[in-house]
């Protein structure tokens, strides 16, 4: 068994993505179209050679842009419904995905038009392909906490079919304190939370996510390396990494995936996770992430298992759901040493 067929097979859990972020440019020019939307772009080939970022802002200014694009329910739903596709033909049993409602409403989509979207193809994948899935909701870091906050407050009619909020978007000049407040209420809430911290910004704010909003998780999280106490707090915890290495890698966070600090973290004993972050733009969905790390950073077949174990100890999920990921990995993992074995007892005779 290849390492790429050994990583197709491999169930998994994606707890990094973001929905605005899958949109394949031969969708993006679909929704354009049925929604009279300029755009920039006419083929998918000009669409794709845009894909060049110096630095996460630069990537961010195309990404808000595109997300014009979406103004029907059915926008939503056929975004989310392509990427649960996708994610499950990389055998992910289970997703955790973003959306950045902030970017929508402050166009004059209306909540409902994006949730009963999103909510709707969740559903159907969970039917149709039993992928299940759950949604967080990211608060945009270059706004204000007070909208926030209101933000918070125009998704109570879904607060039970949330699994939690977050933070993302351009971390230089936007602490994670700056949004100390919101995150105690979300908790208060009963949601779980996550922040992006440490990908541009200093071990600090991964310190100040973790001690200040109390997050579950940290996404991304590279620059904890800088802070050796800081990767043994977070060892000793297992407050997880949700990481994303060719995003990193396409947006110069690293100069290289052998660069990657993924494979140090692991070694060190932290709950680090595999993930695709925004897929579409940067070249590659979860199993592409994890074969360039098999390739780049020499990960053993241990090492792939490992992370689709952490993958299901990070999500938020029941016992019961969690304990069925766990033996699905085991019996998968018990196949690929079979047929080791029997390739070994052939070439013997």
């Amino acid at each position: 068994m290849t390492p790429e067929q050994f990583v197709a097979g491999l169930p998994k859990a994606e707890l990094h993505m973001h929905l605005e972020g899958s949109i394949e440019p031969d969708l993006f020019l679909r929704l354009a179209r049925r929604n009279g939307v300029d755009i920039r772009w006419s083929t998918e080939a000009e669409l794709r050679a845009a894909y060049s970022f110096d630095d996460l802002q630069d990537f961010l200014n195309l990404y808000y842009d595109g997300c014009r694009v979406l103004v029907q329910s059915q926008d939503f739903h056929d975004v989310t419904r392509e990427y649960l596709h996708r994610a499950h033909a990389d055998r992910v049993l289970h997703a955790e995905m973003f959306l950045g409602v902030q970017g929508h409403t402050t166009r004059g989509v209306a909540p409902a038009t994006i949730m009963d979207g999103v909510l709707g193809a969740m559903d159907e994948a969970l039917a149709e392909d039993g992928i299940s899935s759950g949604l967080i909701v990211v608060a945009q870091r270059h706004r204000s906490e007070a909208e926030a906050l209101e933000l918070l407050d125009s998704l109570a009619p879904w607060y039970d079919r949330l699994m939690g909020f977050g933070l993302g978007g351009a971390e230089v000049g936007h602490p994670p304190r700056k949004f100390a407040e919101f995150f105690r209420r979300c908790r208060a809430l009963g949601f779980k939370v996550v922040a992006h911290a440490g990908e541009e910004g200093p071990a600090g704010y991964v310190r100040e996510a973790v001690e200040l909003l109390q997050v579950q998780r940290v996404d991304h999280g590279n620059a904890c390396v800088d802070d050796a106490a800081l990767v043994a707090e977070l060892a000793q915890s297992r407050i997880p990494l949700t990481m994303c290495p060719l995003s990193n890698l396409r947006l110069h966070v690293v100069p290289s995936v052998a660069a990657h600090p993924l494979k140090r973290l692991l070694d060190a004993g932290l709950c680090v996770t595999v993930n695709s972050d925004d897929p579409s733009y940067f070249g590659g969905y979860v199993n592409d992430n994890y074969l360039a790390c098999q390739v780049a950073l020499g990960l053993e077949r241990a090492d792939l298992v490992r992370l689709a174990r952490n993958s299901f100890e990070a999500a938020f999920i029941s016992e019961e759901r969690r304990a069925f990921a766990l033996r699905a990995i085991d019996a998968w993992s018990a196949e690929a040493e079979a047929e080791v074995q029997g390739a070994a007892r052939a070439e013997a005779t």
